[in-house]
Order: C-alpha cells, then sequence, then structure tokens
C-alpha cells in the first residue's frame, strides 16, 4: 500500500499512469493529495473560526476554488457551529455545496497551519483580538489572506495592520477585507446616481451639524442566520476581543462613505481624514438575554469588569463626526438585542448634492426594507424631473425594471425584487471580487489606500472617545 503520494501530470501518459493510482491505491492520505491536484488552483484555508461569516463565504462553490477546505482550529463550539453550517449548504435540497472539510484540532492550531501550508488563501473571520496577529502571521508565510471585518480594533493594531501591507507586498500577496454592503441594490444604486452630475449635482462639503454625507445602523445581538437562530460566543460581548462598537460594524460604514464618494481618488489618511468628534455608549444585557444569545447561564470572568448591577454593559454604540478630503461625514451604529418581530438590522444613509439628496431608509414605513428615495433640493423643476427620468432610464440597461414612483418630497426608486438577494449572498460577491484581484496579482491602488485609511478612521474614532 502507498501512502502519503503527491502526483502532478502535464500530458497523457501522466493521466493514465493517474487512472492506474486510483484503480490501486486506496490510502486516504494519497486520495486526498491526488484531488487537491486536479482541482482549481485557489485552495482555502478556514483559521479559527469564530463568526458565522466564515461560512457564509462557502454557501456557494466558485470553479476557481478547490472543494477541499483545510481548517484550523481549538476544538470546541465555535468550530462545531462553523462545520454545522457547512454541512447544512452541502445538504440542502435547492443546489448543494460540495465543501470537503480537513480539520485539525488543537492548541497549536495557528502553527500548525503556518508549517503546512495546505492553501493559498487563508479566511478569517472571528475573535477580533486575534485577528490582526493572524493576518501578519499569514502574510508573512506568503499566503494570501481575505479577511472578515474589522481588521484592526485599536491604534496599535492599525499599526499592525500597516506592517501586514507592507510583509504582504514583499511577499507578492493579497490582503483584503470582506465588504458586503457594497452589493446591496440601494447602496449600488446611491452611489450611482451620486454620479450623474444632472440628477444629483456636486457632492456637498456639508458642516459637523449638516454633514454631506450620514450612514446610520442598526444591528442585534439575537438573530437567525441561515434559518436558524444564531449562537454568539461568549466573547462577542467582551470589548477588548470583538472591539468597540465604533471599530466594529462602522467598518462597514466608512467603507461606504469612501466607496461611494471617492472611489475613483486616492485617500490618504494621514492628511485626507480629520476626526472632529466620537463618543460611545453602552448596550444593556441581561443575564436571560445573554443566555438566549450564548447559550451560558452566567457571564464568564472575563465580562465581570462590565457587569454593573448584575447587568451586562457592552460599550457596542458609537458615533463620530469627521472630515474626508474636506467633506463632513457621519456615521453611527447602535446595537439592541433583538430586533421587533417583522424587522430586523437596519440601515439609514444621506448623501447631499447640490441638486438633490439620496436617501436610503429602512423602517416601519418601508416594512423595514431598504428603499431609496430622490429628494430634488428644488420642488416642481420639469427640467430636473426630465434629466432624472433619463438618468434612470440609462441606469435601466444596466438594471431592467428600475421605475420612479411619485412622492411628497421627490421619487421613490422602485426596484425589482430579483436585485433583493439579501446579506448572505453577498458574501461570494465580495468572494468573487477578491478571485479577480489574485488573477490580476495585485490589489487597485485605491483599494489599499482606502483599506488603510478605512481602519486609521475607526481606530482614530475610538482613540478619541477614549480621551473624552
Amino acid at each position: 500500500m502507498l501512502s502519503n503520494c503527491h502526483f502532478k501530470f502535464n500530458n497523457n501518459q501522466g493521466k493514465a499512469l493517474f487512472v492506474l493510482c486510483l484503480l490501486f491505491v486506496t490510502g486516504t492520505g494519497c486520495q486526498n493529495d491526488i484531488r487537491e491536484s486536479e482541482d482549481a488552483s485557489i485552495k482555502l484555508i478556514t483559521l479559527d473560526p469564530g463568526h458565522f461569516h466564515a461560512a457564509l463565504i462557502q454557501k456557494s462553490m466558485y470553479k476557481e476554488i478547490s472543494p477541499i477546505v483545510h481548517v484550523y482550529a481549538p476544538d470546541g463550539p465555535e468550530l462545531d457551529a462553523h462545520l454545522k453550517l457547512i454541512e447544512k449548504y452541502n445538504s440542502r435540497a435547492e443546489d448543494p455545496t460540495k465543501w470537503e472539510e480537513i480539520v485539525y484540532k488543537g492548541p497549536d492550531y495557528l502553527q500548525k497551519m503556518l508549517d503546512e501550508k495546505k492553501g493559498n488563501v487563508v479566511i478569517l473571520s472571528g475573535n477580533n483580538q486575534k485577528k490582526t496577529e493572524y493576518i501578519q502571521k499569514s502574510v508573512e508565510a506568503g499566503i494570501n489572506v481575505l479577511a472578515d471585518k474589522p481588521m484592526a480594533i485599536n491604534t496599535k493594531g492599525f499599526q499592525q495592520l500597516e506592517k501586514s501591507f507592507e510583509f504582504a507586498q514583499r511577499n507578492k500577496v493579497l490582503l483584503y477585507d470582506i465588504m458586503t454592503e457594497r452589493y446591496e441594490i440601494t447602496n449600488m444604486l446611491q452611489k450611482e446616481l451620486s454620479e450623474q452630475p444632472d440628477v444629483f449635482g456636486l457632492l456637498e462639503k456639508g458642516t459637523q451639524d449638516q454633514p454631506a454625507i450620514t450612514k446610520e445602523s442598526v444591528h442585534h445581538f439575537f438573530k437567525f442566520v441561515s434559518g436558524s437562530p444564531l449562537i454568539r460566543p461568549q466573547w462577542f460581548f467582551d470589548i477588548n476581543q470583538a472591539g468597540n462598537g465604533l471599530v466594529d460594524v462602522t467598518t462597514h460604514l466608512v467603507d461606504m462613505v469612501q466607496w461611494e464618494a471617492f472611489s475613483n481618488e486616492l485617500i490618504h489618511y494621514k492628511t485626507d481624514i480629520n476626526m472632529l468628534s466620537a463618543r460611545r455608549w453602552t448596550t444593556s444585557i441581561n443575564p436571560g438575554q445573554f443566555k438566549k444569545s450564548t447559550g451560558k447561564d452566567t457571564y464568564p470572568a472575563y465580562l465581570q469588569k462590565d457587569v454593573k448591577d448584575g447587568v451586562l454593559q457592552v460599550y457596542s454604540n458609537g458615533e463620530m463626526n469627521y472630515t474626508i478630503k474636506g467633506v463632513h461625514a457621519k456615521v453611527s451604529v447602535v446595537w439592541n438585542f433583538e430586533a421587533p418581530e417583522g424587522s430586523g438590522d437596519t440601515h439609514y444613509s444621506v448623501m447631499r448634492g447640490t441638486k438633490a439628496n439620496l436617501i436610503i431608509k429602512q423602517g416601519a414605513e418601508q416594512g423595514y426594507k431598504p428603499t431609496l428615495y430622490i429628494e430634488p433640493v428644488k420642488s416642481n423643476d420639469a427640467a430636473y424631473e426630465k434629466a432624472l427620468k433619463q438618468g434612470i432610464e440609462k441606469m435601466g440597461k444596466h438594471y431592467p425594471g428600475l421605475t420612479l414612483k411619485p412622492i411628497k418630497k421627490g421619487w421613490e426608486v422602485v426596484i425589482p425584487e430579483k436585485y433583493k438577494v439579501g446579506h448572505e449572498s453577498h458574501f461570494a460577491e465580495v468572494a468573487k471580487k477578491y478571485l479577480r484581484f489574485l488573477k490580476e496579482g495585485q490589489l487597485p491602488d485605491w483599494e489599499k489606500e482606502a483599506l488603510l485609511s478605512k481602519y486609521y478612521t475607526t481606530t482614530k474614532a475610538l482613540e478619541l472617545a477614549l480621551k473624552n
């Protein structure tokens, strides 16, 4: 019996030998190596998956990616939850995936991954306190990284992230984060409308009291993912491990500010970002809510520092006011425990232009579904209405079915349901873009500068809030 076999054939004779090996070899290690050698060039590693976003990357299959994924993690419920989600995708009735997870469990999981290097792209989504180290170790080892936000949760982490980019460039590997909100249809259309001078005009500069760009979101600790209640790890409630609210979900919002308003301009954080004010506040999580979210009856020892009168106080909320290239922006995030029945996470966004304001709302009036509105600066302007209809007609070539519905202050953009694919589907779009970057061998200059500027903004906001 042969074992630990490795094969690499480039001609018909080699393929014939390959078939013979399949007939005679029974060693499982050999079979795995054969499968990998014949599969796609991208081989995934999942490292310490502590957040469900790691599994969502694998909710779809990709022709460029091998179905064999090597997982390195400590044994425990977080790993079990990750593997259960993958199995759920593999066993679903409609369009099942075909992932094969090869798992290494042990306290030395990080070093084992670095020593074995079973893949060329590592997926990171979990404990944010560890993530910055994982990023640096991976790129130092010559492994590409696709990481969930946030990549850094404080100033020290940002400085380490800067070094990681230097290592990535030196080792010719790509470092990128998972920005799903760029693929939500109302965000996409808001951006495209803002790029039409006849519809939007020019982006206002704004003031601190009336920013030109406002991004607000409301999130919930207890929610359903892929149809099942989400069990959070206990560390998710610890700001030292998950990060303050100012550096977590706000990453998406800061990214949207940059992507919508300045995606054609390099952003240099040392000169283009100026933090004006920042604050943070807590969400109360009582013992019953904590058990519902984590399955645990008591707060762990590391959370006792945040318990007051028997109730956990989590600094999950934050607000920042800053300028980017002289434009005033406001970003804020609020975490409640659970959404009202029939609702979920919500988003509010405003871009103020000289001809119109572009507004996304997702409240009760909208049935908790993101809805895009256009409010012209001048009312009853026939010339503007004509230009707007022409703009929507032009966009309809890429988004057939877009229409306008008159409202009191302007128009609602009526978006066909086929474009409202949902948050979980956006992960595949991120993965596809990252695969294009891998094929090209580099990140676009804008993406790299924007990524560093984004984490400079969030960590700078926390630095300022902690002084107040």
